[in-house]
């Protein structure tokens, strides 16, 4: 019992300390799989689709899909073409029916480390690769 004991008492303060971490990996996740949904969408309907991406509101909006929120407690940051800029908190990368893009990369971090999920302007491939401040 007194072990058991000890173990629901350290289970908070573990799964607190996990958390960030968990939030962090999810969310560039699933940032991934809109820019992904993004230029399928664009290749299916033979139009251009738009991923609008709001630095302050923390979200990525893909119209007609419910927006992706990223938690607070990450810092979300993006580099994406001049012409894509909406103002310097918002911007889209836009995804065209030949699967090509306007390229970019968003960066999702915590404490210095994180993930950039890039968007090759060429051929549109979204990759995930895991990132940390030097």
């Amino acid at each position: 019992m007194a072990i058991a004991a000890l173990i629901m008492t350290a289970m908070p303060a573990l799964l607190s300390a996990a958390l960030p971490g968990m939030e962090l990996k999810s969310s560039a996740r699933q940032t991934a799989a809109t820019l992904r949904l993004a230029r399928e969408l664009a290749i299916q309907r033979g139009e251009p689709i738009a991923v609008i991406i709001d630095l302050e509101g923390h979200r990525l909006t893909l119209p007609g899909k419910r927006p992706l929120s990223i938690p607070e407690r990450l810092d979300l940051s993006f580099e994406i073409a001049g012409s894509e800029l909406i103002d310097a908190q918002r911007g889209t990368i836009r995804f065209f029916p030949d699967g090509s893009s306007t390229g970019g990369r968003l960066t999702l971090a915590y404490r210095g480390h994180g993930y950039q999920v890039g968007v090759a302007w060429l051929t549109g491939r979204i990759a995930l690769d895991t990132w940390s401040e030097r």
